[in-house]
């Protein structure tokens, strides 16, 4: 199925054709016909197809559809076949054409559904699309591409919250898939204006609006622009719990850590139980070189109070290592290692652990793993960086 707006699309058929489109003609036609009814000259032209699209050309693939076609006109397989040619050609109107033909002749054809949606939702006719993407999605539950066409196709209905649901669904069956989690993330940044507007509509001058407009900025990476929201909200509502925390995270995130922990200990007055801002402070010590005792003891009461805040056992761990308490940062490094598997930096303090323990073979399998993530860490950074320079040469900003 295509990708969703603003990816560096692959054609059509390079994500769809190779996994639900094409039938099997002289097959569906045996499985339909006495022996003597099979036309012979079906057969030939369906190998023709075949053998033409395998050197590349489409052009003639067509042709034989066609002509098959014209022998046999109630053959839906053909009407599915020649459709999804249509549609790696981009031909999209003789792609619905041809389809909507083969589904009245056989409406039970889920392949014929979504490659109609994809071409009708490539015209822009949403709405049309809508329920054949989710005929064919009840027929293939699973598929994923069929289900990320679908999200699209109801964000530009205007649905994003039944967008999000499919999304959602897409990630926990493919934790990995990366067209799902990118369109997820624009999902929620797109969310957050809606609500955002909203708000603003309610009281212009509004706490939360501050909040709000701070945490799209911070989205973006705009920790300058959060700032100076958060700290408007600060201003309103100095004793109300969360907008130190929001404004010394911002800092934090920026390497400010004096102006971080002066806002992290005005949340602390706020909220005594804020295990975030504990860890934070604790945080900022480590980065600081500065005392790993007073580093542990802020992210004692942090684990204290949420006990499954891995960065906050993480760090734990780190203060507990300069401290050379090696055997007694082993529980928290396990416990991080369990929750965060794919990150380098914990199996690089476990190795640290292990060698000073004397574990060699330990230390050694836990620095290739290491090794092994920090590797794929840089290559993926790598695709993102190169995937967002295509997506600007191909979506430039309006001049």
């Amino acid at each position: 199925m295509p990708f969703p707006p603003n990816r560096s699309r692959c054609t059509v058929v390079q994500v769809l054709i190779p996994l639900l489109a094409f039938v099997s003609v002289p097959a569906f036609v045996r499985a339909q016909s006495k022996p003597a009814e099979v036309d012979p000259r079906v057969e030939e032209l369906y190998s023709g197809a075949q053998a033409a699209e395998g050197r590349g050309d489409v052009d003639q693939a067509i042709l034989d559809y066609e002509s098959i076609l014209k022998i046999s006109p109630t053959l839906s397989a053909a009407y599915n076949n020649l459709g999804a040619l249509y549609l790696r050609q981009r031909e999209y109107a003789k792609a619905v054409d041809v389809l909507e033909k083969g589904l009245r002749i056989n409406p039970k054809m889920p392949s014929a559904s979504a490659l109609l949606g994809t071409s009708l939702y490539e015209m822009g006719d949403y709405a049309r699309a809508r329920p054949q993407l989710e005929l064919a999605l009840r027929a293939h539950p699973k598929d994923s591409n069929i289900e990320l066409t679908l999200a699209s196709d109801l964000v530009k209905l205007g649905e994003p919250e039944a967008a999000a649901s499919h999304l959602q669904q897409i990630t926990r069956r493919e934790p990995k898939n990366e067209d799902a989690w990118y369109e997820l993330g624009r999902l929620y940044m797109q969310l957050s204006q809606i609500a955002l507007t909203n708000l603003q509509q309610i009281d212009p001058n509004s706490v939360l609006v501050h909040e709000v407009s701070g945490e799209i900025m911070e989205d973006m990476n705009n920790f300058d622009g959060a700032i100076v929201e958060y700290k408007k909200a600060v201003e309103m509502a100095p004793q109300r719990p969360g907008t130190h925390s929001k404004l010394g995270n911002a800092y934090w995130s920026i390497s400010e850590w004096d102006s971080a922990a002066k806002e992290f200990n005005a949340e602390l007055a706020n909220d005594p139980r804020s295990c975030m801002s504990f860890y934070k402070l604790g945080d900022i010590v480590l980065e600081q070189h500065g005392d790993p005792q007073a580093a542990l003891d802020q992210l004692n009461k942090s684990v204290a109070i949420c006990p499954n805040l891995t960065e906050a056992r993480e760090d734990r761990a780190r203060a507990l290592l300069r401290m050379d308490r090696y055997q007694d940062a082993l529980p928290d490094l396990d416990a991080a290692a369990h929750a965060t598997p794919d990150d380098p930096n914990v199996h690089f303090l476990l190795a640290q652990a292990y060698r000073s323990l004397g574990r060699a073979d330990e230390a050694k399998a836990e620095m290739q793993l290491f090794s092994k993530l920090e590797e794929s860490a840089r290559a993926a950074t790598a695709a993102r960086a190169q995937q967002v320079m295509q997506n600007r040469d191909q979506n430039p900003p309006p001049q």
